[in-house]
């Protein structure tokens, strides 16, 4: 289990890294016109959403669980 719980934290890292790359863009770019406020506010709701899978990877009990877990993302 802990092999597939790296595993799992691996792609859940990709497929956050994935949902931040247009609002990182606006935030280091500083788009004139662009609103770096709610740039920042979807980056944070990226963050909670992916806190919580963190956290399901981490009681996961087996490898289906840890499945069900990986697939309600939709890990990359």
């Amino acid at each position: 289990m802990p092999k597939a719980k790296t595993i799992a934290h691996t792609m859940r890292r990709a497929a956050r890294e994935a949902e931040f790359a247009p609002h990182d863009a606006v935030i280091a770019r500083r788009i004139p016109g662009s609103d770096d406020v709610a740039a920042e506010a979807a980056r944070q709701s990226i963050r909670q959403k992916y806190a919580l899978i963190q956290d399901a990877i981490e009681v996961a009990t087996d490898v289906d669980a840890l499945k069900t877990v990986v697939d309600q993302f939709g890990a990359p």
